[in-house]
């Protein structure tokens, strides 16, 4: 472990282990916990890690054994239902009621002082905001790594549905919590047949010739692309940060799949005056807690015993710290988004970008989006390894991409804050998804993705339809002499599946049409200028 992460602290003790501990879920179900704790005389506080990815690797070393080192109990929690634990395990249903009852149980352990944090990533994220709907006395940190609260918008994004990432999580979560062997072979699966599944008509069930069996919960996901949709009802927790005092610490990448649930954490725990620090890495959902963790750990064990063992000294003197591509340079800001100036940047016939608004809304260019040979997914925000940024050159060469180049740049341009785009567009069909993406053009002519979106339109007859499309927020730095890019397509397969053309659910749709979707001059690129 040390080998791999270079810079980790030194260790401060030797570490025990309780394996196995039954803790009752509020229904009296079992929850198998391992309890990590230092080999030393006097009182320490507690983390709370809850996981349905099971207790060993990689959570044992990166949560039991490395802050346990530092002088931390560590309670390890299987998820009901998952990894021995009794019950059923059901998505979003039972963390707030369970995270209470280990509270209850943690107040009767002899070695509980009665100072609590949370920690984790991704899933093991949700489950610290379910204990903060109601946040009992002790706890008096959070550390969110990579988290979510909002589960229908990891997997549906403004109507299009996010099939790659839906897939690798319903593979994470059957498999993982049975052992590192099943869960790769199970992904190893996906992947051989990742193309049969997501092409597949209809979408719904086709992932049982991966998994083994149908996931019922993955179909409810893919037939409930409406957030008030019954099924989501609950499920997310976005109101547990709106009165929140619990100082919370949140991480991230740029290329996370989670990073803008945890730009609109930050932002509803600010506005309700809790104490927060946000770090944006150069990372994707995977690497953060991989080639990342060096920084994810020390900024998190900073901020544990800031708020828990009342040592401030590793705490860095603002509150944000962002990761800023082009220079690969950090820098520490007051808060998120800094101060920038919103300046529009608009397509030309002849392919340019430029600042000179338009005149009129004319037609400026047209492709056909075919769901039959759809337009491929390249980087971006994956839970595989194929993430991150990554050159753009070969799908922009596509027929069914437009993209608008600016001349090379005469001074550095610094891209600090949200990124929108506002296209107005008309089709042949009436409905159509549209995918936009920030790319960089260095002075090869390599195009690399800064970030994106995808938006859905809706026509009726000829008429031109606007919409905006938020393309998440970045911190980059284009170099003078390079150029910026803006991307236009109908999709991103099988990032997201294919709009059938037709209106109908990409999940159940069985029919596709080929759309011709037709951009308008007064369409535009709102980039936030930073200082």
């Amino acid at each position: 472990m040390r080998a791999t992460w270079r810079g980790l602290p030194a260790k401060r003790y030797e570490v025990g282990w309780e394996p196995g501990l039954a803790v009752p879920a509020a229904d009296g179900s079992p929850l198998l916990t391992d309890h990590y704790f230092p080999r030393a005389a006097g009182d320490f506080p507690t983390l709370l890690v809850r996981s349905p990815y099971g207790r060993g690797l990689p959570w044992s070393p990166q949560y039991g054994l490395l802050f346990a080192e530092q002088g931390f109990h560590v309670v390890l929690q299987s998820c009901r239902g998952t990894a021995g634990s009794g019950g059923t395990f059901d998505l979003w249903r039972n963390e707030p009621a369970d995270s209470r009852a280990t509270v209850a149980w943690l107040r009767e352990q002899p070695w509980f002082d009665g100072n609590l944090g949370t920690v984790g990533a991704s899933y093991l994220g949700y489950v610290q905001w379910a204990l903060a709907l109601d946040p009992p006395p002790e706890l008096k940190a959070m550390v969110m790594q990579v988290g979510l609260h909002d589960p229908h918008a990891l997997f549906h994004a403004n109507g299009a549905l996010s099939l790659e990432n839906a897939l690798a999580v319903g593979a994470g979560m059957t498999y993982q919590h049975q052992g590192a062997l099943p869960f790769l072979r199970a992904t190893l699966r996906l992947q051989r047949r990742l193309r049969a599944i997501t092409t597949a008509r209809p979408l719904r069930g086709a992932h049982a010739a991966a998994f083994g069996s149908d996931v019922p919960w993955l179909d409810d996901v893919m037939a409930s692309p409406d957030a008030d949709a019954p099924y989501w009802t609950g499920a997310s927790l976005a109101r547990a940060a709106e009165r929140l005092q619990v100082p919370t610490a949140l991480i991230t990448g740029w290329h996370d799949v989670l990073a803008d649930q945890t730009f609109q954490q930050y932002g509803r725990l600010r506005r309700a005056g809790c104490d927060t620090a946000l770090l944006v890495g150069p990372w994707t959902h995977t690497s953060a807690l991989r080639r990342g963790w060096t920084e994810v750990f020390t900024e998190s064990l900073a901020w544990l015993r800031a708020h828990l063992c009342d040592d401030p000294s590793g705490l860095r003197p603002t509150a944000v710290r962002v990761h800023t591509g082009g220079d690969h340079t950090w820098r520490d800001l007051d808060a998120w988004p800094p101060p920038f100036t919103a300046a529009a940047w608009y397509p030309t016939p002849d392919g340019h970008l430029t600042s000179q608004a338009p005149t009129d809304s004319a037609p400026l260019a047209a492709f056909r989006y075919d769901p039959a040979d759809p337009t491929p997914s390249v980087g971006g925000r994956l839970l595989s390894r194929t993430a991150g940024g990554r050159d753009n050159n070969r799908l922009e060469a596509r027929d069914d991409v437009l993209t608008f180049t600016s001349p090379p740049l005469a001074q550095p341009l610094d891209v600090l804050g949200p990124v929108t785009a506002r296209l107005t567009l008309s089709t042949d069909t009436g409905h159509a998804d549209v995918f936009t993406r920030l790319c960089e053009v260095d002075a090869q002519g390599r195009s690399v993705n800064v970030c994106d979106g995808i938006g859905q339109v809706h026509t009726t007859g000829g008429a031109t339809s606007q919409v905006t499309v938020a393309m998440s927020s970045a911190a980059h730095h284009f170099a003078a002499g390079h150029r910026v890019r803006w991307q236009i397509s109908g999709g991103a397969h099988p990032r997201y599946a294919r709009s059938p053309g037709t209106g109908q659910s990409p999940a159940e749709a069985t029919a596709y049409t080929p759309v011709r979707i037709t951009l308008h001059a007064d369409s535009a690129l709102t980039l936030p200028h930073g200082p």
